[in-house]
């Protein structure tokens, strides 16, 4: 395994010396952990902050943490460009003919060019296909773009969807998403939506609290009717057409329906729900890249947007339990507008809560802007690390210097230094200051294994969505996504004779009428029978204790068996709702004898009972690897999400103990090794000092020797004698030295195999940690004939509406 595959760290690039102007070789990791009190990049235009932003979302995805990314200039498409064989002819397709013509090339030779290049850049930061395919398999990328079909859609139809009961419960939380959605649609009306002074904030607000507080959904024609004809008649103490005459309020539905109308805002009915689960992994529980591009949007278009993501972001994190490990990751490009240090647009409280309050619940949110100077200083204060690139302005160093020097923690801040530093970054070099760190690191940034091809236009993104689709219609669908019994088609065979004439009934024959939920022509019913039934299921192994009702509604024939439970279809009814008459003037459909006999209906009952304690269950999931079981109504999906989390939690628990066991060692070593390097200063500054006194002493003993007059005297003899024994003492200094750094190099060598030693425990934690891998067992949870309760076996006289051709369709429905 390459040295910087180290499970729960993001590889961002090699340390870089400023001064030399030279990457070293030491990589740097950053702990995916700390991630969860956020970040920020600054640089401008050319900086590589787009680089580094393509790699940190690599990186979280190959380590199978989901990321939303909003990308407003088309940029982070890119990361759907991920080419494991590296051929030319994979590059092809997304070659700008216009840069080719500039290179002097033709697209196919500047594709081969491009392929070169960049399996060149990889192999230079000790990356390949091999990488590649890895980020691949880790999870699927997602271009989707909101009032546009050019990727996949997103629908605002739920976008008034009523928050979870967390939301509703928490007064303050409840307040902020009403706020931020009501300013959000004024904003796309034009109308500046002050909570306070504003009559038309107040009256959307007063709307959506209505409604979300009984637990209604409300959809922009919900909405309009509402604007006409509030559900309330008092604004505080005042009426409410004193506060907002009726015909004020015709003109505010009005604007409304007309934005609602235009054939532009269409396109913003298609498409998926919004929904952040959705967006943070698939059907199967695989974790996504969600690009969410709004390049294509105007200003209030995206502002009206990312409040509604926003929220629906907030919402699903209070939602989530706590965790101090990475969950997901919500990146925003270009964060110009969105959190000013002045204006308070909607999508500004709810950036300052999220970097408040999610780190809790383990979601980690990275910024990207050109200018600091544009960012809430209260925004910037709560992220716990800055990467900080090549910047434009002195306004932007000192706004900059400024926010690190706050984000000191009253440490000592070396602020000339730190100044120097800065002036001396250049392209794709960044200065990463953290927290969680010691010291800042300048570094460079690695290679990205996604090909960046600059921004994406409305055609290359309409390729790579049709490419994405064709996919994800051939994946299979999750085992939790059980077929409906029989769905509709139990009552799609219909007998096209009908009489005008009710059938003449016992009185103890139970039956009971459907009710007419949609007009569209004459009514005629046909029979069927009705079963409901409350069944418990119970199972102390496994802590269940389930309440749940069945309700079945099976066709009749004249034929040897004339109900078959098998081929019933299943209903979400409350027999309250039954009728006991009919519609006036409906027809009726042919009725089986044995629906006649109110001795078919305890036999039919019987039958409904043991169907139920034959097919009915519990379904649960059990993983022998993580020892869990899956919770009554948890589908596999949201099992396998749950399980990735536990299973980081736990990896992260691990990491934390195995560095915690050899932190000792290595500190004893260290230590060690700071006395030796010590020693070896000390030795060569002794060494050094017995050189020269030799030399002087030798020197001088041979000059007197030389120079003196007459005969060599005894003493000169003796001088020389012991120059030379001088020489010796120095000769033993230098081989202290010698020995001196002989143990430093040993010390060093047991310092690097003892953290050789624990990065190989790290790494053999990598095969434990894989949810989406994990074979699970389907533990059924049967009821015992005892808990299965029939509460009615009945007929029941099923309204269909009846064409000029003879066609049926459901009136019930």
């Amino acid at each position: 395994m390459t040295d910087f595959e180290t499970l729960g760290a993001f590889y961002l690039g090699k340390r870089y010396d400023l001064a030399a102007r030279a990457r070293q070789d030491d990589f740097v990791l950053y702990d995916a952990k700390d991630l969860t009190t956020h970040a920020v990049i600054i640089g401008m235009t050319g900086s590589g902050k787009t680089g580094l932003g393509v790699g940190i979302i690599e990186e979280a995805l190959i380590d199978r943490i989901p990321v939303i990314a909003i990308d407003p200039k088309g940029d982070l498409g890119n990361l759907a460009l991920r080419f494991p064989s590296l051929a030319p002819a994979d590059f092809r397709p997304w070659v700008d003919p216009q840069q080719a013509a500039n290179a002097g090339l033709s697209a196919d030779a500047f594709a081969e060019k491009q392929a070169a290049l960049w399996k060149d850049g990889l192999a230079g930061w000790g990356e390949d296909g091999a990488r590649i395919q890895r980020l691949v398999d880790a999870a699927d990328v997602t271009i989707y773009t909101p009032g546009s079909t050019a990727g996949r859609p997103l629908s605002l139809l739920k976008a008034f969807v009523a928050p979870p009961p967390v939301i509703r419960d928490d007064t303050e939380a409840m307040q902020e998403r009403v706020d931020a959605t009501a300013t959000s649609v004024l904003a796309l009306l034009g109308i500046d939506g002050d909570p306070i002074s504003s009559r038309e904030h107040i009256l959307l607000a007063n709307l959506l609290h209505a409604a979300w507080s009984d637990g209604r959904d409300l959809d922009l024609a919900g909405l309009i009717g509402g604007i006409q004809s509030p559900p309330f008649t008092t604004v505080g103490v005042m009426p409410l057409d004193t506060v907002f005459p009726p015909k004020d309020r015709t003109d505010l539905a009005m604007k409304l329906n007309n934005l609602l109308a235009a054939p532009g805002f269409q396109t913003w009915m298609q498409g998926e729900p919004l929904d952040t689960a959705t967006l943070l992994y698939d059907p199967s529980g695989k974790p996504k890249g969600s690009i969410v591009s709004i390049a294509h949007l105007g200003d209030a278009e995206r502002m009206f947007f990312m409040t509604l993501l926003l929220a629906d972001i907030l919402a699903w994190v209070r939602t989530q339990p706590g965790t101090g490990s990475l969950r997901a990751i919500l990146y925003i490009d270009e964060l110009f507008g969105y959190m000013p240090p002045v204006a308070n647009p909607p999508s500004k409280v709810l950036l300052l809560t999220l970097l408040k309050q999610a780190r809790a619940y383990g979601l980690g949110v990275v910024l990207a802007t050109q200018n600091p100077v544009d960012l809430d200083y209260r925004g910037l204060s709560n992220t716990g690390t800055w990467f900080i690139g090549r910047l434009q302005t002195e306004r932007d160093k000192m706004r900059v210097m400024e926010g690190l020097e706050g984000a000191s923690g009253g440490q000592p801040f070396d602020k000339a230094a730190m100044e120097q530093t800065i002036a001396g970054l250049g392209k794709r070099v960044f200065l990463m200051h953290s927290v969680h760190e010691s010291a800042p690191i300048t570094f460079e940034t690695r290679w990205t294994m996604s090909y960046l091809a600059g921004p994406m236009t409305r055609e290359q993104i309409k390729a790579l969505s049709a490419r994405t689709t064709t996919a994800a219609g051939t994946a299979a669908q999750p085992a939790s996504a059980a077929p409906s019994a029989s769905g509709s088609g139990s009552m799609s065979a219909l007998d096209p004779s009908a009489s005008a004439q009710a059938p003449v009934l016992a009185a103890d024959v139970p039956q009971y009428f459907l009710p007419v939920h949609s007009n569209g022509g004459s009514i005629t019913y046909h029979p069927a029978v009705l079963g409901v039934a409350d069944v418990s299921f119970v199972s102390a192994k496994y802590g269940v204790t389930e309440q749940r009702r069945v309700a079945l509604l099976g066709t009749m024939d004249d034929g040897p068996i004339t109900l078959e439970w098998d081929n019933a279809e299943r209903l979400d009814l409350d027999p309250s709702a039954l009728e006991r008459g009919p519609t006036n003037g409906a027809a009726y459909g042919a009725l089986p004898k044995a629906a006649t006999n109110a001795k078919s209906y305890p036999a039919w009952s019987k039958a409904f009972q043991k169907w139920i304690v034959t097919n009915e269950a519990v379904s649960l999931l059990r993983s022998a690897a993580f020892k869990q079981t899956s919770n009554p109504g948890e589908s596999e999906r949201d099992f396998r999400i749950r399980l990735q989390l536990m299973a980081r939690e736990a990896r992260d628990n691990q990491i934390e103990t195995l560095r915690g066991k050899y932190a000792t060692k290595l500190a004893s070593l260290q230590e060690r090794l700071r006395r030796a390097e010590q020693a070896v200063q000390r030795e060569q500054a002794q060494a050094s000092q017995a050189k020269m006194d030799t030399a002087i002493s030798v020197g001088g003993a041979i000059l007197g020797a030389i120079f003196g007059r007459g005969k060599v005297s005894a003493g000169a003899i003796s001088k020389v004698g012991t120059a030379a024994r001088g020489a010796g003492r120095a000769a033993q200094q230098q081989g202290d030295v010698t020995r001196a750094s002989e143990s430093v190099q040993a010390l060093q060598l047991q310092y690097t195999d003892l953290e050789a030693a624990l990065q190989q425990d790290i790494d053999a934690l990598g095969a434990t940690y894989d949810a989406q891998q994990d074979a699970l067992e389907a533990i059924p949870i049967k009821a015992k004939s005892g808990d299965v309760h029939v509460q009615l076996v009945a007929l029941v006289w099923v309204p269909f509406h009846r064409d000029a051709a003879g066609m049926a369709t459901a009136a019930w429905r």
